[in-house]
């Protein structure tokens, strides 16, 4: 009798492994977002400021981050970044559906309805991407964009500008406006 307790555990233990084994069980649905596999790391509401000699220049926030620790990437869902001027004080706003952050050049890019918006006066850019170099100081796009201000409309094949968008160099651009429109070299 003394082993028969014992036995009895045992049989049950398996009953339940070998039970747990056949059934189905809760399954992901179709919808279930999975992070890329090399990602070692997941964020949830993202904010990572860029400073130059202190100063804030962008913050970048994200509701979803995938991190990749090898390459220093950030790949970001629902991004929003804030861009700031040589002062500090905040010259425009970009929102897209994702984009990348490299933590080593402080380089980033927002893909699939960017939205910028000027502070100063509203001016709205939008295309389907934008990309900010932190040594340039810079924004571009290779795709087709639109940008309107009160005092300017400008559509072109590209561009590249400031982040308060002051100075725009823009391939084959057409629009109109009262501010000088700067063409690139050819």
């Amino acid at each position: 009798m003394n082993g028969f307790p014992g036995r009895l555990l045992l049989t049950l233990l398996l009953d339940v492994v070998l039970a747990s084994g056949c059934d189905d069980g809760i399954k992901p649905s179709a919808t279930t977002e999975q992070a890329p596999d090399a990602a070692d790391q997941l964020l949830v509401k993202m904010e990572h400021l860029l400073t130059t000699q202190g100063v804030v220049r962008a913050k970048i926030e994200a509701d979803t981050a995938y991190i990749h620790s090898g390459p220093q990437l950030a790949d970001m869902r629902n991004v929003r970044v804030t861009f700031y001027d040589a002062q500090g004080n905040q010259s425009s706003t970009l929102t897209a559906r994702v984009g990348s952050y490299q933590f080593r050049s402080g380089d980033m890019e927002g893909r699939g309805n960017v939205v910028v918006i000027r502070k100063s006066d509203g001016g709205r850019l939008t295309t389907e991407v934008l990309r900010y170099s932190q040594v340039k100081d810079s924004v571009s796009s290779d795709r087709p964009f639109e940008f309107n201000a009160p005092d300017q409309q400008l559509r072109g094949e590209g561009f590249t500008a400031d982040p308060s968008f002051r100075t725009v160099i823009a391939i084959r651009p057409t629009g109109s406006g009262n501010q000088p429109i700067k063409l690139p070299n050819q």
